[in-house]
């Protein structure tokens, strides 16, 4: 990884390029980030960089993250993430990292919180189809059905696709395709969709499988 950075999902709109087609782009309210804290072999066993978004009141900021953000003299953040950079020689703490270390064309890796959608029935999570309408099947078309097979093994086995939690869970959707950067207002437009909701926090780095 060369370059990272984090954002909030501002949501999705269009925009037309130099051939006058439609693209379809989220707006990522990317920095600007705060590098907080570099870590090294010597004093952390591995090198990292530690960055910060988002302003917050002192208020909101529990006693030992209090004293890490005064030890390294930074103002107080609300999402704290870690980076393995190929080289972190370039990096200082209190560096404040925008929207312009990413370029129009790059191809980047995207990952956030999905949505949460609570409790979910096997059709609406795993994509299960109904059981019959017919014959006796009743008031049940939208359940799970048979679990498997009877007195052996008599019980069912783990990794079942069931009813259960759908969403609220680390997604990264892989080799999106920057369209625009805007360095006034910090913003980048991805083509497609990012994960998470509006306001979510995200984070775009380099793409791994480019």
């Amino acid at each position: 990884m060369k370059k990272a950075i984090i954002g909030k999902k501002i949501g999705m709109t269009q925009i037309f390029d130099e051939a006058g087609k439609v693209v379809p782009v989220t707006v990522i309210e990317a920095g600007p980030c705060v590098v907080v804290q570099k870590k090294t072999t010597e004093n952390d066993g591995y090198e990292a960089v530690q960055m910060g978004f988002g302003d917050v009141s002192p208020k909101h900021v529990n006693k030992p993250e209090q004293g890490h953000f005064k030890k390294n003299d930074v103002a107080f953040k609300k999402t704290l993430k870690e980076f393995r950079f190929d080289d972190i020689s370039g990096f200082n703490t209190g560096d404040v990292i925008k929207a312009d270390v990413f370029a129009e064309g790059d191809v980047i890796d995207v990952a956030g919180v999905s949505k949460g959608k609570g409790y979910a029935g096997a059709i609406k999570r795993h994509n299960q189809h109904r059981l019959r309408e017919s014959h006796g099947t009743g008031p049940v078309a939208r359940e799970a059905g048979s679990m498997g097979a009877c007195s052996s093994p008599s019980r069912i086995f783990k990794g079942k696709k069931m009813a259960g939690h759908l969403g609220a869970e680390n997604v990264t959707v892989q080799n999106l395709v920057i369209v625009k950067v805007d360095v006034e207002n910090n913003l980048i437009a991805v083509k497609g969709a990012v994960p998470g909701p509006k306001g979510g926090v995200v984070t775009i780095c380099d793409a791994v499988k480019a």
